[in-house]
């Protein structure tokens, strides 16, 4: 009886308290202080305050990052997971807008925020040329252009613009810059690289502060650094490290060098990340003398971490733990022992991440990945978010969508075409250049397969990941288009994109613009041990070249094979990928701005010098590194 009593009481007395918290909350009273949603507080105060909060499982969810094609809000809940990509191509609905992807990453995040510590999840994208995957978006040159003009305030702008875009869609996350340094243009990501010259890609790590925003003054070296305001965004410094140097450039391959030359041609841009307090590192799919990059432990956590301090986080790449065995994920658990164990803080495992967690459950509870480890995982994650400002503004609004392709912006993409074009050849005879082209002229002739494609000038990484062909992929302004707005009214432009040899003979043009070169590609798809223009292209040089005088306007992520056609050509241009902006192109072919462009990386005359760099014995290019010719703009 007593007992009934005493039971009775017990749950009376929790009924009463539970009253009083509710009039308590009706009132007004203050939550539960937690110190680390208190902005106030240190930095390293809010990380160790949360994680002596979190469970294993939660630990393991921020190191986990899945694409947007398998995320839910019910998925971010119930894994704790601590962020979402999209993957090339990896978008809300084919075209979506700014307030589509506000509301797809938005509604992600909510999941994220209703779990019970409610850490915000952080969304990434491959944001490698402006903001490519999305429709509408300023599309600024390739690095292989930007690396051309030699200008690190532009491409500090550049980035900026970017990250105002990236913001526009809600997210606040880009993997960019990528800092190779590419020796072999046969791999299918040099248009990505800067330069052959690490001096160059170190001076183009201004787009970080771009990015990001300027490190302030009293900032400890290696310490994160993202500007809170809300247009900026968390950079990535990739591909950690020597992938630009594999064997005979193929893709994900060996990077054969001693550690001097490591260091000293691909980790120097590192440096100067690191000092400009870039928020995170991806790790390369490459190897090392034979050793994968991704279980690298003595560069990664030995070098990156240990001696230079980085205390960012370290994400993978693509898929980059299944790929450390060949097959890919042939062995996956010592996969991820070899991976998370070598220093990789942030899995980007793309779609199996169930697989993932609960391999690495097993492992800690087993003791074969330490708990020390997850937690520098965490805190390092944890780190960057704090720093952005993320727990005290998870969610996006629909306040920037404006920016999206902004006039300033294009503006400003126009302005990095012109600066990266360079002048290899002007007029048969030195003393009889072809450009500056008159704008007044009966009749020319454009032709070539990129001369109307916006695809072929974007190149890839653009709305897709390999990027796709045609006109119709997203909004702007096609050589041809740019072309018939350059010239005088008068002028009849005729376009044929392969007009053959007698109609060119027979029609009287005054002079011919023919726009050839590489189809898009990205990574292994790109990777060429031939280096040649598609046999239309060079049909269409023939055939024009041949007949009337011509510029031939060269579209493509790295030099190709010119020498044999170059005595038929009266001027040739290498405009790399140049995006959306095509006018860029025309405001130096016709003259109102100078060409100033110098190759940021030489120009081979034939496949079998490769690889063929500055200082080498046997370098003997068609066009030196650093050769570029000039004009003077014309006053009007």
């Amino acid at each position: 009886m007593e007992r009934q009593w005493f039971s009775t009481c017990c749950v009376l007395l929790l009924l009463v308290l539970v009253s009083c918290n509710s009039s308590f909350a009706a009132a007004g009273a203050k939550p539960l202080y937690l110190k680390y949603k208190d902005p106030k507080q240190p930095v390293g105060a809010r990380i160790k305050d949360l994680v002596k909060r979190m469970t294993l499982e939660e630990k393991i969810g921020q190191m986990v990052q899945i694409d947007l094609t398998v995320a839910s809000s019910d998925v971010m809940k119930n894994y704790y997971l601590g962020s979402v990509l999209s993957g090339g191509g990896s978008v809300p609905s084919p075209k979506a807008s700014a307030a589509a992807w506000v509301n797809t990453v938005n509604g992600l995040q909510k999941g994220a925020l209703s779990t019970r510590l409610g850490i915000p999840m952080i969304y990434g994208i491959d944001a490698v040329h402006g903001h490519n995957n999305v429709y509408n978006a300023t599309i600024f040159p390739h690095n292989v252009g930007l690396g051309v003009t030699r200008d690190p305030q532009l491409i500090k702008k550049i980035g900026a613009a970017t990250a105002k875009e990236v913001r526009a869609t809600g997210i606040p996350y880009a993997f960019a810059p990528c800092i190779a340094v590419c020796r072999d243009p046969r791999w299918g990501r040099c248009y990505e690289s800067y330069s052959e010259d690490h001096t160059i890609v170190q001076k183009m790590t201004e787009i970080i502060p771009g990015l990001q925003g300027d490190l302030p003054a009293n900032s400890r070296k290696g310490v994160p650094f993202v500007d809170n305001g809300g247009t900026k965004v968390a950079a990535c410094a990739k591909h950690y490290m020597g992938d630009g140097g594999t064997t005979k450039g193929i893709n994900e391959n060996n990077t054969v060098i001693s550690m001097n030359g490591l260091m000293s041609i691909h980790m120097p841009a590192y440096l100067n990340s690191i000092s400009k307090g870039v928020a995170t590192i991806m790790v390369s799919y490459s190897s090392w003398n034979g050793k994968k990059m991704h279980a690298n432990r003595e560069l990664v956590t030995g070098f990156l971490k240990d001696k230079l301090k980085f205390r960012g986080f370290v994400i993978s790449d693509w898929q980059g733990i299944d790929r450390i065995t060949s097959p890919p994920h042939a062995n996956y658990s010592s996969s991820i022992t070899a991976g998370v164990g070598a220093g990789i803080d942030m899995i980007m495992v793309a779609y199996n991440y169930t697989e993932l967690i609960n391999d690495m459950i097993y492992q800690v509870k087993n003791r074969i990945i330490p708990v020390s480890r997850i937690d520098d995982a965490v805190k390092r994650i944890l780190r960057v978010k704090f720093v952005m400002g993320l727990f005290e503004k998870p969610l996006a609004d629909l306040s920037m969508v404006n920016e999206l392709g902004k006039q300033e912006h294009r503006d400003l993409a126009r302005e990095a075409v012109r600066k990266s074009l360079v002048l290899l050849k002007n007029g048969k005879t030195a003393d009889k250049p072809l450009l500056p082209l008159p704008k007044k002229a009966a009749k020319i002739l454009v032709a070539g397969s990129h001369a109307d494609n916006l695809g072929n000038q974007c190149g890839g990484w653009t709305i897709t990941w390999q990027g796709q062909t045609g006109n119709d992929l997203t909004s702007g302004t096609t050589i041809l288009k740019a072309v018939k707005s350059a010239v005088a009214p008068s002028t009849q432009v005729v376009y044929s994109e392969q007009p053959d040899a007698s109609f060119v003979k027979s029609s009287k043009f005054s002079y011919a613009i023919v726009v050839v070169g590489e189809p898009p590609y990205a990574e292994t798809q790109g990777d060429s041990l031939n280096l040649t223009i598609p046999a239309a292209g060079l049909t269409t040089i023939n055939n024009v070249c041949g007949s009337i005088k011509c510029v031939v306007v060269v579209i493509s992520g790295r030099p190709l094979v010119i020498e044999p056609y170059l005595a038929k050509i009266d001027a040739l241009v290498a405009a790399w990928l140049p995006g959306t902006e095509g006018q860029g192109v025309t405001d130096v072919l016709f003259g109102d701005y100078g060409f100033t462009g110098k190759l940021a990386r030489n120009w081979f005359r034939s496949v079998s010098q490769l690889p063929m760099n500055v200082g080498d014995a046997h370098y003997d290019p068609l066009f030196p590194f650093g050769f570029g010719l000039t004009t003077e703009p014309i006053k009007s």
